[in-house]
């Protein structure tokens, strides 16, 4: 008789590809330059597509050095660090020192950037309720609990044992 748990493992071994390439979906839509257009038209901001993404991930994870930033949004370094310095100048951001490394120079939201990204959420809440308005509250609800928990599981796994490289000399 076969055991419970190679019952689970069969099912989630089929459905891991399928959960795969839901993600792959959506990370490919929320890629889209034209999403971001969107937003920026929605929320009747103006500013450049390229510092639009780099300007909500500063409001929701600052203070935050431009090393992660640039790992974050999957750009080189020199490239996310002209686009800060961008922010910067525009005054949506303001850069300081870390507390935890003096070497290191955070971005934090400004007040103007904060304004700015408060505008942005509601254009995003406004086209979410679009998508959502068909969902029942039990699902919309379970999905938001379902992704919460997903983002802290993956978030622990980087670096964990099943991608973490060799170490040289092993």
């Amino acid at each position: 008789m076969a055991s419970r748990n190679n019952v689970q493992n069969t099912h989630i071994s089929r459905k891991l590809r399928e959960l795969h390439g839901a993600l792959i979906e959506i990370v490919s839509v929320m890629n889209r330059p034209q999403r971001d257009e969107q937003m920026v038209r929605e929320a009747g901001i103006s500013l450049d597509r390229a510092l639009f993404p780099l300007l909500v991930m500063v409001e929701r994870l600052g203070p935050i050095g431009v090393v992660e930033l640039a790992d974050r949004a999957g750009r080189d370094y020199t490239t996310v660090s002209r686009q800060v310095a961008k922010l910067e100048s525009l005054d949506l951001i303001e850069r300081r020192g870390s507390a935890a490394d003096r070497r290191v120079r955070e971005a934090v939201i400004s007040p103007k950037g904060e304004a700015m990204t408060d505008r942005i959420d509601a254009a995003r809440e406004k086209l979410g309720r679009a998508i959502f308005e068909s969902w029942d509250e039990h699902d919309f609800n379970e999905l938001v609990r379902l992704m919460r928990k997903f983002a802290n599981d993956i978030s622990g796994d980087i670096g964990g044992s099943a991608t973490k490289p060799q170490e040289e000399g092993d």
